[in-house]
C-alpha cells in the first residue's frame, strides 16, 4: 500500500499546492493528446517526476497490481468481437494506448502520496477551496487516506484467516462472497467507531493545520503546471 514517507527529497520539499497543481495539469493533457508520441513525452515526465520523489517502480506496480489487472484486460476485451475477424486490432490499441495513459497518471500520484502528508493534503485542499466544500473535501480526503490502508489490512487479515482453516479448497465464488460480506462488516463496524471517536475528541470542521508557503522550488514545478495545463489547448 502506498503511503507518506519522510524524507528529503525535492517533491517532499515543494508545496503541496504545486503538486496537486502538477497533477491536475498532468492528467488533462494525459487525456486530451493520445498520439503515441505524446506519451513518450508523459513517460519522460513521469520517470522525471518519480525519480524526484524516489518512488520505487517495481513497489508501485505491486500496490496498484488490481488496477494493472484491469489495464491489461481493458484491450483485450475491447478487440475481442462476435463475428470476423473475431479480434479488432486497432480497438486494441486504441484501448491499451487509453489504459497506458491511465497508468501514467497512477504512477504520477504515487509521487504524490509518498511525498505529502495526509495534513498537508487536507491543509492545501481547504485553503484552495473556500468554506464549506473545501472544508468537506479536505475531511473526505483525509479519512480516505487513513481508512483504505485499515481496511486492506482487514482484508488480508481475513484472506489468512481463512487460508488457515483451508478455505482456498472452496469454490471462486464461495470464498469471494464470504471475504466481501466479512469485509463490509468490518469496515462499517470501523465508520461506526470513527464516528464515535470523532464525536468524542470533538470533532471540529476547522482544526489546526500546518502552515503552507511557497517556496523558490515552487516557482519551476508551477511553471510545469501551466506549461501542462495550456498543452491542452493545442
Amino acid at each position: 500500500m502506498l503511503t507518506y514517507e519522510p524524507d528529503d527529497t525535492f517533491a517532499h520539499r515543494v508545496d503541496p499546492r504545486s503538486k496537486l497543481a502538477v497533477q491536475i495539469g498532468f492528467a488533462a493533457t494525459a487525456l486530451a493528446h493520445t498520439s503515441p508520441r505524446a506519451l513518450v513525452v508523459l513517460s519522460a515526465v513521469t520517470a522525471l517526476v518519480m525519480a524526484t520523489a524516489r518512488v520505487s517502480l517495481r513497489r508501485t506496480l505491486v500496490a496498484y497490481r488490481m488496477a494493472l489487472f484491469v489495464l491489461v484486460l481493458a484491450p483485450l476485451l475491447a478487440g475481442v468481437t462476435l463475428g470476423p475477424p473475431w479480434f479488432d486490432r486497432s480497438a486494441a490499441v486504441a484501448s491499451g494506448l487509453a489504459s497506458y495513459r491511465v497508468l501514467l497518471i497512477l504512477l504520477v500520484s504515487a509521487a504524490y502520496v509518498r511525498s505529502t502528508p495526509v495534513r498537508a493534503s487536507r491543509a492545501a485542499i481547504q485553503r484552495t477551496i473556500p468554506g464549506k466544500p473545501g472544508q468537506l473535501l479536505g475531511l473526505g480526503v483525509g479519512l480516505v487516506f487513513r481508512f483504505l490502508p485499515v481496511v486492506r489490512n482487514d482484508l488480508r487479515t481475513i484472506r489468512e484467516a481463512m487460508a488457515a482453516r483451508l478455505g482456498t479448497e472452496r469454490g471462486a465464488v464461495e470464498r469471494a462472497s464470504t471475504i466481501g460480506i466479512l469485509g463490509l462488516t468490518r469496515a462499517f463496524d470501523r465508520a461506526d467507531r470513527l464516528s464515535l471517536a470523532l464525536q468524542a475528541r470533538c470533532f471540529a470542521w476547522n482544526p489546526t493545520l500546518p502552515p503552507l508557503a511557497f517556496s523558490r522550488v515552487d516557482y519551476p514545478v508551477l511553471a510545469v503546471a501551466v506549461v501542462l495545463g495550456l498543452s491542452t489547448l493545442y
